[in-house]
Formats: structure tokens, C-alpha cells, sequence
């Protein structure tokens, strides 16, 4: 009975440290192949748009800090001249929470024209951020700004789905529970790994809204 229990033991920890070696090997693998896709302001190339990604936003309707350090970089990148237009990309799933609303007010009231700010409601996840980017909006070239951690997983699903991508990383302070996060980006890169050999369609897609055809159509 002993030695059953004891060949068990070392079964299941054989089988854990599989598992976690795989993870990591997939986490190595999305952040190596991407990294040489982060670039510095003044690397950047013409782009068809600039893709933020959402984040959370407060009660009051304002930017949380992780979000505003991303507004504020994709902001001075439009500024810059590179991309026409601005693709702001997040959750807006009930009529009580709405991200893309809040990111749009703020490009607004730093002078950029509503006009050429899109909004993605439907930004539910990076994934489904990118693929409606190609789809919806019909981006070929694209610049992505995130927090540079987050950035590997979205250049290495753009790569999938056949985008031209670059990112440009918003602040690199360390926000309150970042080592939280960065745990489960390791796990939401393996997750999107997978996803990419499957190109799953997105919750929602609906008719396309091609960059050019003014941002406004996005409002509601």
C-alpha cells in the first residue's frame, strides 16, 4: 500500500513539474518572439492607427492610473504624426461600466478631434481587442501602447492574426499589485498561445467601420 501511495506521489509530482516547465517554456516563448517589437518613440513608422488598450476606470468616471499612463502615451505618439487615428479598445459590456467612453473624453479634452478617435465597445479581452481591430476596423499596420508586460501577449496575438505590429510601453512604474498581475500574464500568454492556433471569433462582431470613416460612427 506503501509503495502504491509513494509511486503515486511521484507521479503527480512528476506530472507538476511538467506542467509548470510548460508554462514556462510558452511564457519564454510569447515574450522572446515579440520583444524585439517594442520600440522607443523614435523607431516609430507610419501606422494605419494607434490601438489602446483598456483598463480600469473609477467611480468617477476618470482613468485608473495604469489606464491614464497609456492614454497619455498613445496622446504623445498621435502628436508625434505617425497615425491618423486613434482605436480606443475596452470594456463596455454593461451601460454602468464603460472604459472606451472615459479614454475617448480624456484624448478629447488633450485637443485631439473626436472625429479621429474610434472606440471599440467590445474590447473584452487583447484578443478580442486585436481581432475586431483587423476586422471592424480594417487596420493592416498598427502601433500598440500597453505597460510593456502586457505588450508580448498583445504583439504575439497581432503576429497571429496577421497584423503589422509594433508597441510602444506607457509608463514603467510598478503599479499597486503588479506582482499579482504579472503571475497572470503568465498564465493569460499561455492561454493566448493556444488561442492563435485557433483564431476564435471574438463575443461580438457586427459590420465593419473602416479607419476613415470617422470615429464618431463609434459613439453612442
Amino acid at each position: 500500500m506503501f509503495k502504491r501511495i509513494g509511486r503515486l506521489a511521484k507521479f503527480l509530482l512528476v506530472m507538476t513539474l511538467s506542467v509548470v516547465i510548460g508554462v514556462l517554456l510558452l511564457d519564454f516563448w510569447v515574450t522572446a518572439s515579440t520583444k524585439d517589437q517594442i520600440i522607443s518613440l523614435s523607431e516609430l513608422e507610419d501606422a494605419d492607427c494607434i490601438l489602446v488598450l483598456g483598463a480600469g476606470v473609477w467611480e468617477n468616471n476618470q482613468p485608473s492610473p495604469m489606464l491614464r499612463d497609456r492614454l497619455d502615451r498613445s496622446i504623445e505618439i498621435f502628436k508625434v504624426g505617425v497615425a491618423p487615428y486613434l482605436v480606443m479598445s475596452g470594456d463596455h459590456g454593461q451601460s454602468d461600466y464603460d472604459e472606451v467612453n472615459v479614454m475617448k473624453g480624456y484624448a478629447m479634452d488633450a485637443g485631439i478631434d473626436s472625429n479621429l478617435i474610434y472606440m471599440d465597445h467590445a474590447g473584452f479581452s487583447t484578443y478580442e481587442s486585436l481581432y475586431r481591430l483587423k476586422y471592424i476596423f480594417k487596420a493592416e499596420k498598427i502601433i500598440i501602447v500597453t505597460q510593456k508586460y502586457h505588450l508580448y501577449r498583445a504583439l504575439y496575438i497581432a503576429n497571429a492574426l496577421g497584423l503589422d505590429a509594433v508597441g510602444v510601453a506607457a509608463s514603467e512604474i510598478r503599479y499597486g499589485g503588479q506582482s499579482v498581475r504579472d503571475l497572470r500574464e503568465v498564465l493569460a500568454r499561455n492561454k493566448d498561445f493556444f488561442s492563435t492556433w485557433f483564431l476564435p471569433a471574438p463575443t461580438y462582431l457586427g459590420d465593419s467601420i473602416p479607419l476613415g470613416s470617422g470615429g464618431d460612427l463609434t459613439n453612442d
